[in-house]
């Protein structure tokens, strides 16, 4: 029962996200389903709300009940959204700036005010803001280039070595002729 809910589980495991850790700067796009009126008069509009902040605290690892916590400043105010990873209504994620952090809770930045709020660090290439298999496939690829040239190396290696014994061989072949013929 366990295996089948646990491939169940990594079947739904979105690949589309970045590679996202506490102290980024994300913006998040989500959907948001509005419904008017009551009775038979009742409407539905579908909406994509975006909230840009920086991710303090990221659980859950790379499973289904991944979250990350989005902190922002609106209005002098500080606001926080948690957001689960995989959930239908997160429609993507894009990096906007990648900031170098010492902890995995950015906890101590609820205290700060002003300029201290703002995480300082590099924007965001489009290259990097790729989802997070896409890089994985690049790594891979890099690595099959890699162990392809270790393999030409060793056999070019190998060859060579193979021709210093043949021609070795040629010489002892040549001194046991010279020996016979005296």
């Amino acid at each position: 029962m366990t295996i089948t809910l646990q491939k169940f589980n990594h079947s739904r495991v979105r690949t589309d996200l970045p590679d996202i850790k506490s102290g980024h700067v994300v913006r998040v796009y989500q959907k948001i389903t509005e419904i008017k009126g009551s009775g038979k008069k009742q409407e539905t509009k579908e909406r994509v709300q975006i909230f840009e902040g920086l991710v303090i605290g990221k659980k859950g690892g790379k499973g289904i009940n991944a979250t990350i916590t989005v902190r922002k400043i609106s209005g002098g105010i500080g606001v926080e959204r948690v957001f689960p990873l995989n959930a239908p209504t997160i429609e993507k994620i894009e990096l906007i700036k990648i900031t170098k952090a010492r902890r995995a809770k950015l906890n101590y930045m609820r205290d700060r005010i002003g300029k201290a709020t703002k995480p300082k660090g590099e924007m965001v290439k489009q290259e990097e803001d790729k989802p997070s298999s896409d890089k994985s496939e690049d790594l891979e690829k890099d690595d099959k280039k890699e162990a392809v040239e270790v393999k030409t190396e060793k056999v070019i290696a190998k060859e060579e070595n193979e021709i210093e014994k043949g021609a070795s061989e040629k010489k002892d072949d040549d001194k046991i002729n010279s020996k016979i013929k005296l």
